[in-house]
Protein backbone atom coordinates (compact mmCIF):
# COMPACT_ATOMS: atom_id res chain seq x y z
CA UNK A 1 0.00 0.00 0.00
CA UNK A 2 1.48 3.45 -0.42
CA UNK A 3 -0.60 7.30 0.72
CA UNK A 4 -0.97 8.32 -2.59
CA UNK A 5 -4.19 10.34 -2.60
CA UNK A 6 -5.91 8.76 -5.77
CA UNK A 7 -6.56 5.35 -3.58
CA UNK A 8 -9.30 7.16 -2.22
CA UNK A 9 -13.02 7.78 -3.36
CA UNK A 10 -12.25 11.29 -2.80
CA UNK A 11 -10.36 11.35 -6.12
CA UNK A 12 -13.99 11.34 -7.59
CA UNK A 13 -13.63 15.50 -7.07
CA UNK A 14 -11.38 16.28 -9.60
CA UNK A 15 -11.74 13.56 -12.19
CA UNK A 16 -14.87 13.17 -14.87
CA UNK A 17 -17.75 11.48 -13.01
CA UNK A 18 -19.80 8.70 -14.42
CA UNK A 19 -23.07 8.33 -14.92
CA UNK A 20 -24.93 7.41 -11.85
CA UNK A 21 -26.39 3.53 -13.15
CA UNK A 22 -22.40 3.18 -14.26
CA UNK A 23 -21.12 4.14 -10.52
CA UNK A 24 -23.92 2.03 -8.75
CA UNK A 25 -23.25 -1.12 -10.72
CA UNK A 26 -19.12 -0.29 -10.32
CA UNK A 27 -20.18 -0.02 -6.17
CA UNK A 28 -21.76 -3.49 -6.28
CA UNK A 29 -19.24 -5.26 -8.30
CA UNK A 30 -16.39 -3.95 -5.90
CA UNK A 31 -18.30 -4.53 -2.55
CA UNK A 32 -19.79 -7.85 -3.37
CA UNK A 33 -17.29 -9.32 -5.64
CA UNK A 34 -14.53 -9.74 -3.49
CA UNK A 35 -16.82 -11.24 -1.02
CA UNK A 36 -18.62 -13.65 -2.87
CA UNK A 37 -14.93 -14.92 -4.17
CA UNK A 38 -13.30 -15.13 -0.57
CA UNK A 39 -15.95 -17.21 0.71
CA UNK A 40 -15.10 -19.50 -2.25
CA UNK A 41 -11.98 -19.54 -1.61
CA UNK A 42 -12.25 -20.25 2.07
CA UNK A 43 -14.49 -23.15 1.05
CA UNK A 44 -11.78 -24.31 -1.05
CA UNK A 45 -9.53 -24.52 2.00
CA UNK A 46 -12.00 -26.06 4.01
CA UNK A 47 -12.50 -28.81 1.57
CA UNK A 48 -8.66 -29.15 1.81
CA UNK A 49 -9.01 -29.81 5.66
CA UNK A 50 -11.83 -32.03 5.37
CA UNK A 51 -14.42 -29.80 6.47
CA UNK A 52 -17.13 -29.20 4.65
CA UNK A 53 -17.58 -25.83 3.80
CA UNK A 54 -21.46 -25.15 3.59
CA UNK A 55 -21.83 -27.02 6.68
CA UNK A 56 -19.29 -24.67 8.65
CA UNK A 57 -20.78 -21.91 6.75
CA UNK A 58 -24.56 -23.05 7.88
CA UNK A 59 -23.02 -23.21 12.15
CA UNK A 60 -21.59 -19.44 11.19
CA UNK A 61 -24.99 -18.15 10.15
CA UNK A 62 -26.98 -19.91 12.50
CA UNK A 63 -24.40 -19.57 15.77
CA UNK A 64 -24.07 -15.59 14.77
CA UNK A 65 -27.66 -14.89 13.78
CA UNK A 66 -30.25 -17.07 14.12
CA UNK A 67 -30.09 -17.77 18.24
CA UNK A 68 -30.72 -15.76 20.56
CA UNK A 69 -27.43 -15.40 22.79
CA UNK A 70 -25.29 -15.44 19.48
CA UNK A 71 -27.59 -12.45 17.59
CA UNK A 72 -27.23 -10.70 21.07
CA UNK A 73 -23.46 -11.41 21.24
CA UNK A 74 -22.95 -10.36 17.50
CA UNK A 75 -24.94 -7.22 18.26
CA UNK A 76 -22.73 -6.22 21.13
CA UNK A 77 -19.56 -7.08 19.28
CA UNK A 78 -20.90 -4.54 16.62
CA UNK A 79 -20.00 -1.28 19.00
CA UNK A 80 -16.19 -1.32 19.13
CA UNK A 81 -15.74 -2.12 15.43
CA UNK A 82 -18.55 0.34 14.41
CA UNK A 83 -16.39 2.90 16.16
CA UNK A 84 -13.11 1.53 15.08
CA UNK A 85 -14.41 2.05 11.29
CA UNK A 86 -15.56 5.14 11.66
CA UNK A 87 -11.95 6.22 12.89
CA UNK A 88 -10.73 4.76 9.52
CA UNK A 89 -13.50 6.74 7.65
CA UNK A 90 -12.10 9.62 9.13
CA UNK A 91 -8.62 9.41 8.33
CA UNK A 92 -9.33 7.41 4.64
CA UNK A 93 -11.80 10.14 3.85
CA UNK A 94 -9.09 12.63 4.20
CA UNK A 95 -6.62 10.46 2.37
CA UNK A 96 -4.67 9.95 5.64
CA UNK A 97 -3.43 5.86 6.52
CA UNK A 98 -4.15 5.94 10.35
CA UNK A 99 -3.23 2.25 11.02
CA UNK A 100 -2.17 2.83 14.35
CA UNK A 101 -5.28 1.93 15.71
CA UNK A 102 -5.14 -1.31 17.61
CA UNK A 103 -1.76 0.59 19.38
CA UNK A 104 -4.93 3.80 19.77
CA UNK A 105 -7.65 0.73 21.15
CA UNK A 106 -5.47 -0.78 23.16
CA UNK A 107 -4.29 2.50 25.28
CA UNK A 108 -7.89 3.83 25.88
CA UNK A 109 -8.78 0.56 26.84
CA UNK A 110 -5.80 0.24 29.65
CA UNK A 111 -6.64 3.90 30.76
CA UNK A 112 -10.32 3.48 30.75
CA UNK A 113 -9.66 -0.12 33.05
CA UNK A 114 -7.80 1.55 34.97
CA UNK A 115 -9.54 5.00 35.97
CA UNK A 116 -13.27 3.29 36.31
CA UNK A 117 -12.46 1.27 39.67
CA UNK A 118 -10.92 4.36 41.01
CA UNK A 119 -13.56 6.69 39.93
CA UNK A 120 -16.78 4.91 40.13
CA UNK A 121 -16.17 5.03 44.42
CA UNK A 122 -17.00 8.41 44.80
CA UNK A 123 -18.34 9.13 41.31
CA UNK A 124 -22.10 8.49 39.96
CA UNK A 125 -21.82 5.42 37.86
CA UNK A 126 -22.85 7.73 34.33
CA UNK A 127 -20.12 10.46 35.35
CA UNK A 128 -17.53 7.72 35.77
CA UNK A 129 -18.58 5.92 32.08
CA UNK A 130 -18.68 9.30 30.55
CA UNK A 131 -15.03 10.34 32.28
CA UNK A 132 -13.39 7.26 31.42
CA UNK A 133 -14.62 7.38 27.29
CA UNK A 134 -13.17 10.71 27.63
CA UNK A 135 -9.83 9.47 28.83
CA UNK A 136 -9.95 6.89 26.33
CA UNK A 137 -10.17 9.15 23.57
CA UNK A 138 -7.89 11.61 24.98
CA UNK A 139 -4.81 9.07 25.23
CA UNK A 140 -5.96 7.63 22.02
CA UNK A 141 -5.70 11.55 20.37
CA UNK A 142 -2.35 12.30 22.56
CA UNK A 143 -0.76 8.87 20.64
CA UNK A 144 -1.35 9.78 17.28
CA UNK A 145 0.33 13.55 17.68
CA UNK A 146 3.84 12.60 16.78
CA UNK A 147 2.76 10.29 13.44
CA UNK A 148 0.53 13.30 12.59
CA UNK A 149 3.15 16.31 13.21
CA UNK A 150 5.58 14.24 11.43
CA UNK A 151 3.32 14.11 8.52
CA UNK A 152 1.88 17.44 8.29
CA UNK A 153 5.27 19.18 9.02
CA UNK A 154 8.12 16.75 7.35
CA UNK A 155 5.85 14.39 4.98
CA UNK A 156 6.61 11.78 6.59
CA UNK A 157 5.06 8.68 5.60
CA UNK A 158 2.41 7.93 7.95
CA UNK A 159 1.96 4.29 7.34
CA UNK A 160 5.44 3.83 8.51
CA UNK A 161 5.00 5.86 11.64
CA UNK A 162 1.12 4.86 12.82
CA UNK A 163 1.94 1.24 12.69
CA UNK A 164 5.25 1.96 14.78
CA UNK A 165 3.22 3.76 17.36
CA UNK A 166 0.63 0.93 17.34
CA UNK A 167 3.03 -1.39 17.76
CA UNK A 168 4.79 0.88 20.86
CA UNK A 169 1.19 1.83 22.15
CA UNK A 170 0.76 -2.15 22.45
CA UNK A 171 4.11 -2.69 24.59
CA UNK A 172 3.19 0.21 26.09
CA UNK A 173 -0.30 -0.73 27.83
CA UNK A 174 1.29 -4.41 28.58
CA UNK A 175 3.90 -2.20 30.99
CA UNK A 176 1.20 -0.37 32.20
CA UNK A 177 -1.15 -3.56 33.18
CA UNK A 178 1.64 -4.99 34.75
CA UNK A 179 3.69 -2.33 36.99
CA UNK A 180 1.36 0.22 37.44
CA UNK A 181 -2.41 -0.66 37.31
CA UNK A 182 -1.55 -4.32 38.55
CA UNK A 183 -4.36 -5.97 40.38
CA UNK A 184 -2.83 -7.21 43.40
CA UNK A 185 -6.20 -9.46 44.25
CA UNK A 186 -5.57 -11.73 41.18
CA UNK A 187 -3.00 -14.34 39.96
CA UNK A 188 -3.30 -13.27 36.37
CA UNK A 189 -1.29 -9.38 35.42
CA UNK A 190 -4.84 -7.47 34.95
CA UNK A 191 -6.58 -4.31 35.80
CA UNK A 192 -9.36 -4.23 38.23
CA UNK A 193 -12.40 -5.48 36.93
CA UNK A 194 -15.08 -3.00 37.09
CA UNK A 195 -18.50 -4.49 38.31
CA UNK A 196 -20.95 -5.57 35.64
CA UNK A 197 -23.64 -3.28 37.57
CA UNK A 198 -21.33 -0.17 37.03
CA UNK A 199 -20.36 -0.80 33.24
CA UNK A 200 -22.43 0.50 30.17
CA UNK A 201 -25.99 -0.57 30.64
CA UNK A 202 -27.23 -3.15 28.59
CA UNK A 203 -30.59 -2.36 26.19
CA UNK A 204 -33.73 -3.47 27.93
CA UNK A 205 -34.45 -6.98 28.14
CA UNK A 206 -31.60 -7.79 26.62
CA UNK A 207 -27.31 -8.85 27.19
CA UNK A 208 -26.67 -6.42 24.61
CA UNK A 209 -24.08 -3.36 25.09
CA UNK A 210 -25.21 0.02 25.02
CA UNK A 211 -22.31 0.14 23.39
CA UNK A 212 -23.75 -0.52 19.99
CA UNK A 213 -25.88 2.70 20.09
CA UNK A 214 -22.49 4.57 20.75
CA UNK A 215 -21.22 2.80 18.06
CA UNK A 216 -24.05 3.37 15.25
CA UNK A 217 -24.68 7.66 16.33
CA UNK A 218 -20.90 8.32 16.05
CA UNK A 219 -20.56 6.03 12.63
CA UNK A 220 -23.43 8.18 11.00
CA UNK A 221 -22.38 11.27 12.76
CA UNK A 222 -18.83 10.83 11.08
CA UNK A 223 -21.01 9.91 7.61
CA UNK A 224 -23.14 13.37 7.71
CA UNK A 225 -20.03 15.17 8.96
CA UNK A 226 -17.93 14.09 6.14
CA UNK A 227 -20.86 14.40 3.67
CA UNK A 228 -22.63 17.56 4.97
CA UNK A 229 -20.64 20.19 6.55
CA UNK A 230 -17.81 22.64 5.21
CA UNK A 231 -15.28 20.89 8.02
CA UNK A 232 -16.08 17.67 5.91
CA UNK A 233 -15.65 19.02 2.66
CA UNK A 234 -12.13 20.64 3.61
CA UNK A 235 -10.70 17.64 4.55
CA UNK A 236 -12.18 15.67 1.17
CA UNK A 237 -10.54 18.40 -0.74
CA UNK A 238 -7.46 17.55 1.43
CA UNK A 239 -7.74 13.74 0.63
CA UNK A 240 -8.01 14.55 -2.75
CA UNK A 241 -5.40 16.84 -3.53
CA UNK A 242 -3.02 18.24 -1.09
CA UNK A 243 -1.66 21.04 -3.40
CA UNK A 244 -4.97 22.28 -4.24
CA UNK A 245 -6.11 22.41 -0.66
CA UNK A 246 -3.03 24.75 -0.64
CA UNK A 247 -4.38 26.84 -3.39
CA UNK A 248 -7.25 27.50 -2.18
CA UNK A 249 -5.89 29.08 0.84
CA UNK A 250 -7.13 25.96 3.44
CA UNK A 251 -5.00 25.08 6.28
CA UNK A 252 -3.82 21.54 5.50
CA UNK A 253 -1.30 21.45 8.16
CA UNK A 254 -3.86 22.09 10.42
CA UNK A 255 -6.44 19.70 9.02
CA UNK A 256 -4.25 17.15 9.07
CA UNK A 257 -3.38 17.39 12.16
CA UNK A 258 -7.04 17.32 13.64
CA UNK A 259 -7.56 14.42 11.17
CA UNK A 260 -4.79 12.19 13.55
CA UNK A 261 -6.23 13.29 16.82
CA UNK A 262 -9.77 12.74 15.64
CA UNK A 263 -9.45 9.50 13.98
CA UNK A 264 -7.10 8.19 16.74
CA UNK A 265 -9.64 9.44 19.20
CA UNK A 266 -12.22 7.20 18.18
CA UNK A 267 -10.16 4.46 18.04
CA UNK A 268 -9.23 4.84 21.30
CA UNK A 269 -13.41 5.43 22.67
CA UNK A 270 -13.56 2.04 21.05
CA UNK A 271 -10.98 0.32 23.73
CA UNK A 272 -12.90 2.58 26.45
CA UNK A 273 -16.45 1.15 25.08
CA UNK A 274 -14.95 -2.40 24.98
CA UNK A 275 -13.79 -2.49 28.46
CA UNK A 276 -16.81 -0.35 30.04
CA UNK A 277 -19.32 -2.21 28.29
CA UNK A 278 -18.34 -6.18 27.71
CA UNK A 279 -14.67 -6.72 29.20
CA UNK A 280 -14.48 -5.37 32.51
CA UNK A 281 -10.51 -5.51 32.97
CA UNK A 282 -7.79 -5.41 30.48
CA UNK A 283 -5.27 -8.20 30.88
CA UNK A 284 -1.74 -7.93 29.95
CA UNK A 285 -1.27 -8.88 26.55
CA UNK A 286 -4.52 -8.06 25.19
CA UNK A 287 -4.82 -7.10 21.86
CA UNK A 288 -7.81 -8.34 19.77
CA UNK A 289 -6.14 -6.43 16.59
CA UNK A 290 -9.55 -5.33 15.88
CA UNK A 291 -8.06 -2.29 13.29
CA UNK A 292 -6.08 -4.20 11.07
CA UNK A 293 -9.49 -6.52 10.90
CA UNK A 294 -12.04 -3.68 10.22
CA UNK A 295 -9.64 -1.73 7.23
CA UNK A 296 -11.23 -4.12 4.13
CA UNK A 297 -14.87 -3.53 5.07
CA UNK A 298 -14.20 0.24 5.34
CA UNK A 299 -13.10 -0.15 1.65
CA UNK A 300 -15.52 -2.43 1.16
CA UNK A 301 -18.06 -0.25 2.18
CA UNK A 302 -16.56 2.51 0.01
CA UNK A 303 -16.07 4.64 2.87
CA UNK A 304 -19.16 4.97 3.13
CA UNK A 305 -20.70 5.22 6.89
CA UNK A 306 -24.16 3.49 5.92
CA UNK A 307 -22.67 0.42 4.05
CA UNK A 308 -20.16 0.07 7.05
CA UNK A 309 -22.89 -0.70 9.22
CA UNK A 310 -23.93 -3.68 7.00
CA UNK A 311 -20.53 -4.76 6.33
CA UNK A 312 -19.53 -4.50 10.26
CA UNK A 313 -23.06 -6.64 10.95
CA UNK A 314 -21.82 -9.16 8.46
CA UNK A 315 -18.47 -9.70 9.52
CA UNK A 316 -19.38 -10.16 13.79
CA UNK A 317 -21.84 -12.91 12.72
CA UNK A 318 -19.10 -14.18 10.78
CA UNK A 319 -16.58 -13.52 13.96
CA UNK A 320 -18.74 -14.39 16.82
CA UNK A 321 -20.33 -17.58 14.18
CA UNK A 322 -16.77 -18.63 13.46
CA UNK A 323 -15.97 -19.12 17.03
CA UNK A 324 -18.41 -21.42 17.54
CA UNK A 325 -17.89 -23.12 14.32
CA UNK A 326 -14.16 -24.07 15.02
CA UNK A 327 -15.14 -25.85 18.23
CA UNK A 328 -17.96 -27.59 16.57
CA UNK A 329 -15.63 -28.73 13.55
CA UNK A 330 -12.40 -28.57 14.73
CA UNK A 331 -11.44 -25.76 12.81
CA UNK A 332 -8.58 -23.50 14.66
CA UNK A 333 -9.86 -20.63 16.48
CA UNK A 334 -7.92 -17.94 14.01
CA UNK A 335 -9.65 -19.17 10.99
CA UNK A 336 -11.75 -15.94 10.88
CA UNK A 337 -8.82 -14.03 10.29
CA UNK A 338 -7.83 -16.15 7.27
CA UNK A 339 -10.83 -15.62 5.56
CA UNK A 340 -10.35 -11.74 6.74
CA UNK A 341 -6.79 -11.94 5.14
CA UNK A 342 -8.03 -13.44 1.95
CA UNK A 343 -10.66 -10.92 1.58
CA UNK A 344 -8.13 -8.53 1.85
CA UNK A 345 -5.73 -9.94 -0.68
CA UNK A 346 -8.84 -10.28 -3.01
CA UNK A 347 -9.73 -6.25 -2.65
CA UNK A 348 -6.47 -5.43 -3.59
CA UNK A 349 -6.35 -7.33 -6.76
CA UNK A 350 -10.70 -5.74 -7.46
CA UNK A 351 -8.97 -1.92 -6.46
CA UNK A 352 -5.89 -2.95 -9.38
CA UNK A 353 -8.27 -3.30 -11.94
CA UNK A 354 -10.82 -0.91 -10.91
CA UNK A 355 -7.47 1.25 -11.17
CA UNK A 356 -6.55 0.61 -14.68
CA UNK A 357 -10.18 0.87 -15.70
CA UNK A 358 -10.37 3.69 -14.56
CA UNK A 359 -7.04 4.84 -16.31
CA UNK A 360 -8.80 3.55 -19.95
CA UNK A 361 -11.35 5.88 -19.12
CA UNK A 362 -9.09 8.64 -18.98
Amino acid sequence: MTSSQSNTPEADLIQPRRPPAARWLSGMAFSIGPIAIALMITGAILLLMGVNPLTYYGYVVHKGLLTPSGIQATLTRMGPLLLIAASLIVAFRAGIWNLGGDGQFVLGAVLAAACAPWLISWLPAWLTLLACMTVGMLIGAIWALLPGILKARHQINEIITTMMMSLLGISFANVLVKLVFLDPTTTVPQTRTLDIASRLPPLPGSHISSGLLIGIATIVAVHLMMTRTAFGLQLRVVGASPRAALHAGLPVTRLTLAVFALSAALAGLAGAVEVLGIQGNVRADWNPAYSLTVVPLVFLARFNGYATLLFVFAFSILSIGGESAARMLGVPNFFTLVTVAILLMVLALFELIERRRAAKRN
